[in-house]
């Protein structure tokens, strides 16, 4: 399926679509799409299957988008400034997504949701205990804030990293949190509690901005009334 990845503050993804080709993505991010490109909303996957996703940061509804004939277009785009990041799952065992990676794929991929396997990824690493899981084959649209990130981490090599700045990795890398060590370090280096440690083999994908921060200093700059 042919595809173009347009813009640069807040890019969208183009599809090309031929007749019966379908694309699917969240409720709200369909930017444009052609005359002759049918829209079906559903919970894909039943009703259980659509409150895990939603649970896991996208909506309980998607909708799917298919050609009615050849040279169609539809388009979806970014919620926020930053890349969109095609993976191709085809020949792999997945990749996991952290709440919001996911932004469309196409219809033979599945989305799925999965959990933090320790206790403690999940109660302290800021994005909760659900993740997502992508599996398949053809190519899933990743969301991500600022500029990607993309490493590849060897047999036992491990990397530290800000929770909010991870946005996927794939099945074989181990995924836990762990504390920031020194009194000092936790308390005036501005980093937080906890980090992220990733270790291969496998890849990864990180994001050089992390939204929320950036939302709350924004909030923390506005007037407020006295």
């Amino acid at each position: 399926m042919e595809y173009n990845i347009i813009g640069k503050t807040v890019p969208a993804v183009e599809f090309k679509l031929n007749t019966g080709d379908s694309v699917y993505t969240q409720s709200g991010s369909m930017s444009w799409r052609s005359n002759n490109v049918k829209m079906e909303t559903n919970t894909k996957g039943g009703l259980m299957k659509g409150l895990g996703r939603m649970f896991s940061g996208d909506s309980l509804f998607m909708n799917t988008y298919t050609a009615e004939s050849d040279n169609q277009t539809v388009a979806f785009s970014s919620t926020v400034p930053g890349t969109i990041v095609p993976y191709d799952l085809t020949n792999t065992d997945g990749i996991i997504g952290q709440k919001g990676a996911f932004l469309c794929a196409e219809n033979t991929v599945s989305l799925n949701i999965t959990f933090t396997k320790r206790f403690s990824a999940g109660l302290f690493g800021g994005e909760g205990f659900i993740l997502q899981e992508m599996t398949g084959s053809g190519n899933v649209f990743l969301e991500v804030d600022g500029d990607e990130i993309i490493r590849e981490l060897g047999e036992g090599e491990s990397i530290l990293v800000d929770t909010g700045n991870v946005v996927a990795f794939e099945k074989s890398v181990k995924y836990e949190i762990e504390t920031v060590k020194g009194f000092k370090n936790i308390f005036f280096g501005g980093e937080g509690l906890f980090l992220t440690r990733l270790t291969g083999p496998g890849k990864i994908i990180l994001q050089t901005m992390n939204f929320h921060d950036l939302a709350g200093r924004v909030i923390n700059m506005m007037p407020s009334k006295n």
